[in-house]
């Protein structure tokens, strides 16, 4: 029924035929439908929707890499033991350091005058590059040229809460965005089926940082990580209950969305905007959700290459699902293994350590890149920080905690591949050349995925805020 003059019923909207629609707007869905693939193709801005904003949002410039894997070794790996071989240090073996090197020294639970401690494993150069790389690790040491070792990483932080806060957010406060939660507000999602942000934690314990390591700060919950299972339901009670079915599900979802969509457009409430998109995007996760996470759909060949076994909790399970969760367009995924902290018994633990991380950890650069996806894909390992040159503990194996150096490496993702930036001084002690701090560590992540870390910020409590906190300078040698 038409509340108009009959004259005026071709024009009222709840009137108008199918016929007027495509004779009268024609032209505007050609413009809408090349608007889309701009947007799509990243040339283009939208506006935010509160209630879609995960949708695809267009960088500062563009990008070399469209997602990120972080491979968080939580704990702090011994960077002498894998990655920075220091002959000194083993010439030295069980001598004090001079007092030079300690001066203004803090150290967490250790004299600073404890002796050395030399490096328990042997280094070898490896690839066209010729990176030194421990024996611990001779998966990695294949695809030595696919990656850039960082030795020159430092922190602030040296006790692991504040540490991993650092390395995950920027600052060592707690209830600040963790980076994860940063990309997937500055790009979105490229998947509408499946969390912008997913977390696994694997190894003895979770960070000791807990949850806020992934946490959204004063963002929006919509952009935290969601922490998924690699075994079972990814999500508990992703499952309906026994006498739920779809249309008893969906009806009740459209009744639900129906009331926080008028409860949305009353007071703007950012937060019921994320409620609407959680409880759809349960809905969609439960169809893909199982596929998704069955790695037993994978070729025989490709768990081999991972050692990857289905049904089983494993560090391996988890790197095959990140790569199965970027390819369906999932934008951080993120891997805690806290199994690193070792103040005792090093020789034991590390090589442990190593043989559960080290041949999935290549096999995943190996997998991108065969298939093409390597390019685009940023992957990155590390720990919050470093372990001293210096033995702690009455057995001779244990170092302690050590922000002044440490390493990490990237790859993929526009990163340089077969480099090793930064030194350390003969004992592994200090950087000595081309130092790399957590907050320039980010505004590289921030500018490969085309976002100049300096504009990315939210407002909160009157102050702009960023990942990078009030540092962060780009470290261009990294760049390819």
């Amino acid at each position: 029924m038409s509340y108009l003059d009959p004259s005026d019923r071709e024009t009222h909207p709840l009137d108008v035929s199918r016929r007027w629609f495509l004779q009268q707007c024609g032209v505007g869905l050609g413009a809408a439908a090349f608007g889309h693939l701009l947007q799509q193709a990243g040339y283009a801005k939208v506006q935010r929707n509160p209630a879609d904003s995960l949708a695809f949002h267009a960088p500062h410039f563009a990008p070399k890499a469209k997602r990120v894997i972080f491979l968080f070794m939580a704990g702090a790996p011994s960077h002498l033991e894998l990655f920075d071989n220091k002959p000194q240090l083993t010439k030295f073996d069980g001598t004090l350091p001079p007092p030079s090197l300690l001066e203004g020294y803090r150290a967490a639970f250790i004299n600073p005058n404890s002796k050395f401690l030399g490096p328990k494993f042997k280094f070898a150069r490896h690839g066209q590059s010729g990176a030194e790389i421990s024996e611990l690790l001779p998966h990695l040491a294949g695809v030595a040229d696919e990656i850039a070792i960082v030795r020159g990483m430092h922190t602030d932080a040296f006790n692991h809460a504040p540490g991993q806060l650092l390395m995950n957010t920027g600052s060592m406060i707690f209830g600040r965005p963790s980076m994860g939660s940063w990309v997937t507000y500055g790009l979105g999602s490229e998947s509408q089926d499946l969390p912008g942000f997913i977390v696994f934690s694997t190894g003895k314990k979770g960070p000791s940082a807990g949850n806020s390591n992934w946490g959204s700060g004063f963002l929006p919950t919509l952009y935290q990580g969601v922490q998924f299972r690699s075994s079972g339901d990814p999500v508990l009670y992703l499952s309906n209950p026994k006498g739920i079915d779809e249309s008893v599900q969906r009806d009740t979802l459209n009744t639900l969305g129906m009331l926080n969509r008028k409860h949305l457009d009353a007071v703007g409430d950012p937060e019921i905007a994320t409620r609407i998109n959680a409880f759809e995007m349960a809905f969609r996760m439960q169809r893909i959700a199982p596929e998704v996470m069955d790695i037993g759909r994978e070729p025989e060949h490709v768990r081999a290459m991972y050692g990857a076994e289905p049904g089983k909790s494993s560090f391996a399970n988890t790197c095959l699902l990140a790569r199965r969760l970027v390819e369906r367009g999932v934008r951080f995924v993120q891997i805690f293994h806290e199994a690193w902290d070792q103040h005792g018994n090093l020789t034991n633990d590390i090589k442990a350590n190593c043989k559960d991380t080290d041949q999935a950890c290549a096999a995943l650069i190996a997998d991108l890149k065969q298939r093409g996806m390597l390019e685009d894909t940023l992957v990155i390992w590390g720990g919050e920080f470093g372990r001293t040159p210096m033995v702690q503990g009455g057995g001779n194996d244990g170092r302690d905690h050590h922000p002044n150096a440490f390493t990490m490496w990237l790859a993929g993702g526009g990163v340089k591949p077969g480099i090793t930036l930064g030194e350390t001084d003969d004992f592994g002690f200090g950087v000595v050349k081309d130092g790399v701090h957590v907050n320039d560590l980010h505004a590289t992540l921030l500018h490969l995925l085309g976002f100049d870390h300096l504009k990315l910020t939210y407002r909160f409590q009157g102050r702009d805020f960023r990942l990078t906190d009030v540092g962060g300078n780009l470290v261009t040698p990294l760049l390819a």
